[in-house]
């Protein structure tokens, strides 16, 4: 029978994913990988002078704080945050539904970015690693924004939607990058760098 490489590479590691994203965590699943989840709430304020991805490394850094002086030498602590950059602005989480109206209209018929950032922590040594994917959306309807929004109720995401949602079947146009990095996490990148981390 032939092995899974990667849980091969890691038999001898607790994989421990710091997120309580119920995206992130399927994605391990399918990597097929025994982890532990195991998130811990952080204040996720930033430096204002911070752009792009220099604040999804700095929010990802910070939530693998939270775990010092906890880890077991055979731990690999998974810590990740994802941004939606557009028009040199952060689009956070939307706290009601007029913020998530409008963050979506804002971003209709248009680009934006959506970044990720994962950090690989250890007790021996840390790595950040983050994708970029391009996204753009058809010209939205405001009866399209407000059905999704009573639908799926996206104020868990960054940007006020989740691509793999209606909103995604209906409003992608075109994407330049990996899907996945979009759902929340650079499946490639994660992989690539897990396999390295082990020698």
């Amino acid at each position: 029978m032939i092995e899974n490489p990667l849980a091969k590479r890691l038999q001898n590691h607790t994989i421990i994913l710091a997120s309580g994203s119920p995206r992130r965590k399927k994605f391990f699943e399918e990597f097929g990988l025994d982890f532990e989840v195991r998130p811990k709430p952080i204040d996720e304020h930033y430096p204002e002078e911070l752009k792009a991805s220099e604040i999804s490394d700095y929010l990802a850094q910070l939530k693998a704080k939270a775990f010092l002086g906890e880890l077991d030498d055979n731990d690999i602590l998974i810590t990740s945050d994802t941004v939606v950059w557009h028009q040199e602005n952060s689009l956070e989480k939307a706290k009601d539904t007029k913020e998530a109206f409008k963050m979506l209209k804002t971003l209709s018929d248009d680009w934006h970015e959506v970044i990720t950032s994962v950090c690989f922590t250890t007790n021996a040594k840390q790595k950040t690693v983050n994708h970029t994917t391009h996204v753009k959306f058809k010209a939205l309807t405001e009866d399209e924004i407000a059905f999704y929004i009573e639908k799926c109720e996206p104020y868990d995401k960054a940007g006020a939607y989740g691509i793999q949602e209606w909103i995604g079947l209906i409003g992608i146009e075109e994407i330049k990058g990996a899907y996945t990095n979009v759902v929340g996490l650079p499946t490639h990148l994660v992989y690539e760098t897990l396999m390295h981390m082990v020698c």
